[in-house]
């Protein structure tokens, strides 16, 4: 009992490292890579796993326990990973091991009969046995040869063996050598690379327009590998000029792109106008210094300016959130706190501040009973027009705790801390004006951009390992693994005092595929017809009568 579960171990590792539990782990990671592609991710938007299971139920709640919605991270996931790895260690290594033995042995001997190989051909040369040998030696340079000496041959005669083919092995290997390159590759890079993504208002010459990878504050959100710190960042900056989309008359998109000036570190201090040029376009990044900026996505920024009693203006320009990716219907929020001064004490200049929640259209249209909800009707910013709430009481600015930029606190708008002044629709340039004289204006939108900067160091190793793969797997499909035998025999004549030593030497020449045939039986004619010097069409004659059923002696006879 005992020694069998000693034994565990070992059988474990062995059916670990057969080549068909690695194809089986292969498979069984592509299938649980299919939950990651079809479900949201947290790592990528925790927003729409919230509203997934919100609207799923207990479905959702089934899945999340599962792990569904954070596959890349899972520890199954990372299981699976990992025993895929170490089955394919174990199956490389030892036929590494075995291919470098193959390579340094020599041919097997000739078998005893070579006309049970698949294929043969003998025929006679004027030449002595010596001078085929030499001949050979050139027919055959570059191949693994043996020559096997008389009192060694199954036959008793001077043989030849011959074998190419063997970098069809080593192509497989370094094919799974990839493979294992790959995902050692990919691993390290999800250990160091970084993530992010920031919202960047086009064409405002303000701080709006710019970025600058400097900081990981600086980002609307951001992932990264645990060997990260926050302080590997590849210090550039750039900045957005401008957006522009093309779209067909229903609205669908037909091009994106922003032209944007760029600067590493030792050039942001100059001028914008001095920076380097470019224009960024879906699947077009921008690379610099081993980072990629994406231009991931769009939307718009409407533009509010308020008008305190005193006079004193302020102008913000805020992102919105489409909620409608066709026409881009928007929603989002405003916040503004009171010019220094007004109110000096710090409860009454809370209860004054001013917020605005509502929609953004950039083409406005409106539907309902009264013509008065606002829609949108094509995603260009044909006549930008919004519809909001307008509020006054505190919303939190220095409350010391995250909020959402899109929406105003609902716990503060239904326990009376903000109270609602109006509800109005604007279109560009209209304004509306509050009880204590305050006046909002709607003055427009501008497009703003969703960039998204990468850095993963990886990337060229995964590219190379990729390609030596696919490299190695041609070679490993292309090259045949083919094997020759040549034997001399004395050539004997017969007459009616019967056989007597004759002139020339008698060659036997058989031939065996390692792999797939196809194309085989050529070579073995053109270079048997070089020995023997016969004609292609004789020799095809010969080697049909001479073939023989050899299935069943070709093991015995190769000693194997």
């Amino acid at each position: 009992m005992l020694k069998n579960i000693l034994a565990l171990p070992r059988k474990g590792w062995q059916w670990l490292t057969k080549m068909k539990t690695a194809l089986a782990l292969l498979f069984l990671l592509a299938i649980a890579a299919i939950p990651g592609a079809l479900l949201p991710q947290r790592s990528l938007n925790e927003d729409k796993v919230t509203k997934y299971i919100d609207a799923n139920g207990k479905t959702a709640e089934v899945f999340d326990k599962l792990g569904l919605f954070d596959v890349f991270s899972s520890t199954w996931f990372a299981a699976i990973y990992v025993l895929l790895f170490v089955s394919l260690i174990g199956c490389i290594l030892p036929r590494s091991v075995d291919h470098y033995k193959a390579l340094r042995s020599s041919p097997p001997p000739a078998p005893k009969v070579l006309s049970r190989m698949p294929y043969h051909v003998s025929g006679h040369v004027d030449q002595s046995a010596d001078e085929v040998k030499d001949y050979l030696r050139r027919e055959f340079k570059g191949w693994n040869v043996a020559e096997i000496a008389p009192d060694k041959d199954r036959a008793g005669r001077w043989s030849m063996s011959a074998e190419k083919g063997y970098l069809r092995e080593a192509a497989n290997l370094v094919f799974h050598l990839s493979l294992v390159g790959i995902l050692i590759a990919v691993a390290a890079g999800r250990m160091v690379y970084y993530e992010g993504q920031v919202i960047v208002v086009a064409g405002t010459d303000t701080a709006q327009s710019q970025f600058c990878n400097s900081a990981v504050a600086n980002y609307d959100s951001f992932r990264n590998g645990p060997l990260f710190d926050g302080t590997g960042l590849t210090p550039f900056c750039v900045n957005v000029k401008n957006f522009t989309a093309q779209y067909l008359e229903n609205g669908q998109a037909v091009n994106f792109e922003s032209d944007i000036d760029y600067a590493n570190a030792d050039e942001a201090f100059k001028p914008t106008d001095e920076w380097q040029h470019t224009t960024l376009r879906v699947n077009h990044p921008l690379r610099i210094q081993g980072n990629r900026v994406y231009l991931q996505g769009h939307g718009y920024a409407p533009t509010f300016t308020i008008t305190w009693p005193n006079g004193e203006k302020r102008t913000e320009t805020v992102q919105f959130r489409p909620d409608d990716m066709v026409n881009f219907l928007s929603s989002g929020a405003v916040r503004w706190d009171p010019p220094a001064g007004m109110y000096p004490d710090l409860l009454e200049r809370r209860q004054h501040q001013i917020s605005i929640q509502g929609l953004f259209s950039p083409s406005a249209a409106f539907t309902g009973p009264n013509g008065k909800i606002l829609t949108s009707n094509y995603p260009a910013l044909r006549d930008p027009a919004v519809a909001i709430d307008v509020y006054r009481g505190d919303t939190g600015l220095d409350a010391g705790k995250s909020q959402n930029i899109f929406s105003l606190d609902t716990e503060a708008l239904h326990s009376g801390q903000m109270q609602m002044l109006d509800r109005v629709n604007l279109a560009k340039g209209e304004s509306v004006k509050l009880d204590d004289g305050t006046k909002v204006t709607f003055d427009g939108a501008k497009p703003f951009v969703n960039l998204q900067i990468s850095k993963d160091p990886t990337t060229l190793w995964v590219l190379g390992f990729a390609i030596l793969m696919l490299v190695s797997l041609v070679g490993s499909l292309a090259v045949k693994r083919r094997r020759f035998w040549v034997r001399l025999n004395p050539a004997t004549t017969t007459s009616e005092a019967g056989a007597a030593p004759g002139t020339g030497t008698l060659i036997e020449i058989a031939g065996l595929a390692r792999t797939d045939s196809a194309g085989w039986g050529r070579e073995f004619n053109r270079r048997s017809e070089r020995i023997l010097g016969l004609e292609e069409e004789e020799l095809d004659e010969t080697i049909e009568t001479e073939s023989t059923d050899w299935d069943e002696h070709i093991d015995d006879d190769l000693g194997r």
